[in-house]
């Protein structure tokens, strides 16, 4: 990129500089002996031409929309269409989860995001012991095809995207939101949005898993090909770095861990038979937007031409849209604080810059008062407001990727991508991701990174304003936050007894049966089944009973 002679020159006017250099720090030493970005990355004073020196335009950054996509994966980016902006959302019933969904498009929001009770996420219906006292507690409780109808009333499903974070019960929501769909007269081939339907980083951050991999890996490629024939628009899976980075993960690890699942997803879907052209064009990612600015933003170019590279060179993609790497964001909970709240906005708002300078697809910000409850209306309003300011009053829309070019930024690009390679080299070494995880790899090197995260903000060397310096005394503050009602979960239990009495009983023992035999025969596509039993008002709890009794329930290997 740059020519010898140029790069001599560079190399002389360095040495000058580092002389007076020398002389500055003699009087006025550096803050720190050593800088680093927050995932450890050694950061020097500064960059030039000599850092970036093997860098080929066209090979490595390429335009807009063009292969690798480092510059993203639009040709004009937001320049045509802004990100979709969605406010993760769902607490107590369907009703109040409801009306927080039309208050936010009412706002301006453009896509809904949905957050499910615990209960949900496990399956388990609101009445068994296990869901006692989680019931509409950090989501919305959602039982039947009845819940799900409610959850989406007076809402055009062929108008807004909808994004749904389940994981182990993906395909029996998916399934209710196509019912929801046909009710309101709208076919599957109208419907988009995605389902997160990642298991292997439940088994590695996360927790919400329910069946061992070998069937769960069947359910999601059963997902793939059923989405690929008859709902072509939806996103059949959210492969998530998010929940690895909030387990404690660096970015660089971020980045490794969830393409490395990306890749165990398209082995598993290649060796059920299905052809990575089609179905990886409805693969997604969900990336955390963490708080060291630049880092980030190098994070999700480096990711998108690794993939980019993944997908061709690895698996023979030849479809450009089966190469590209679309991301939701969500603003880093981890990072939020329950000292002195009102900093959490400004952490948000760089969270937030950082992933539209990345070239993010959708993006969620996290309200400021979410580490001491659900979000408040109040909060919500000023986390989506945030988003519209950047996006109609920053700027920063006007050009794509306009860090492209940075010395710092293109050099932390490709140390992020080697670096994410090179783990993703030791994952194939062991077998693969599998293999990685059941050996407990994957787990321990998160571990050690929260753990010296941890260690390095007891000691201050990494400094949380609020929290180990610059506090406040904060007695008697007085703030405003979201309680849900106890008796939620009476209503809904209530509501679930209601439902088992008046629909056709007989009618759901039979669909139970037949997905029970369709799970016993992996040559079957489990989605037909499940979509009649939702249709026929089968419980949650009931569909994943079933398949708990027929593939079993995985346990989690302690790593020490």
């Amino acid at each position: 990129m740059f020519k010898e002679e140029e790069l001599e020159r560079i190399s002389k006017a360095r040495l000058k500089y580092e002389e007076e250099v020398k002389k500055a720090t003699q009087r006025y030493p550096e803050r720190k002996s050593t800088f680093a970005t927050g995932g450890g990355v050694p950061v020097e004073r500064v960059y030039t031409p000599e850092n970036v020196k093997d860098l080929d335009y066209v090979r490595d950054l390429g335009f807009p929309g063009e292969y690798p996509y480092t510059r993203g994966v639009q040709p004009t980016m937001y320049r045509g269409r802004l990100w979709t902006m969605r406010q993760y959302a769902g607490y107590a019933s369907a009703e109040e989860s409801n009306e927080r969904y039309k208050y936010l498009l009412e706002q301006g929001q453009t896509g809904l995001s949905v957050a499910f009770d615990l209960p949900t996420q496990i399956g388990y219906d609101s009445d068994h012991p296990m869901a006692r006292g989680e019931v509409g507690k950090v989501g919305v409780a959602i039982d039947s095809l009845e819940d799900m109808e409610i959850l989406f009333g007076g809402i055009p499903l062929d108008r807004v995207s909808t994004s749904m974070t389940i994981n182990a019960p993906a395909s029996i929501l998916l399934a209710m939101y196509i019912a929801v769909g046909e009710k309101q007269n709208i076919p599957m081939d109208k419907l988009s949005g995605t389902i997160q339907n990642d298991i292997l980083k439940e088994y590695i951050a996360r927790g919400t898993y329910i069946f061992p991999p070998k069937p769960s890996m069947r359910l999601i490629t059963d997902i793939f090909e059923f989405c690929s024939k008859h709902v072509p628009r939806w996103n059949t899976i959210s492969i998530s770095g998010y929940h690895i980075r909030e387990a404690g993960s660096t970015a660089v690890q971020e980045v490794a861990f969830t393409l490395a699942d990306g890749i165990a997803y398209v082995e598993a879907a290649i060796k059920k038979g299905l052809d990575p052209d089609v179905f990886g064009r409805r693969l997604s990612f969900f990336f955390n937007s963490h708080n060291d600015f630049l880092e980030e933003i190098a994070k999700f170019r480096a990711a998108r031409r690794l993939w980019a590279r993944i997908m061709k060179e690895r698996f023979g993609v030849t479809n450009p849209s089966a190469q590209k790497l679309r991301f939701h964001t969500q603003t880093a909970g981890c990072t939020l604080t329950a000292q002195q709240p009102e900093n959490n906005i400004v952490r948000v708002t760089m969270q937030a810059l950082a992933a539209v300078l990345g070239g993010t697809q959708s993006l969620h910000t996290n309200s400021f008062d979410e580490a001491l409850a659900l979000p408040s209306e109040d909060s919500v309003r000023i986390a989506l407001r945030t988003q519209q300011i950047i996006a109609y009053e920053s700027g920063v829309t006007s050009t794509i990727d306009p860090l492209a070019g940075s010395y710092y930024v293109e050099w932390l690009t490709d140390e992020i991508e080697r670096r994410a390679q090179e783990y993703i080299d030791k994952i194939d070494e062991m077998g693969g991701m599998l293999v990685a995880i059941e050996r407990g790899y994957v787990q321990q090197q998160i571990q050690d990174s929260a753990y010296a995260y941890q260690r390095a903000v007891e000691s201050e060397e990494q400094i949380v304003v609020g929290v180990n310096k610059f506090q406040i005394e904060e007695k008697g503050v007085s703030r405003e936050i979201l309680k849900v009602d106890p008796s939620v979960a009476e209503k809904q239990i209530a509501r679930l007894k209601a439902l088992r009495e008046r629909r056709d009983n007989i009618k759901v023992k039979e669909a139970l049966e037949e997905i029970r035999k369709a799970a016993r025969d992996e040559s079957i596509n489990l989605m037909p089944m499940i979509l009649y039993a939702v249709k026929a008002y089968a419980t949650l709890g009931e569909i994943c009973g079933v398949l708990r009794e027929e593939f079993g329930e995985y346990k989690e290997k302690i790593i020490l």
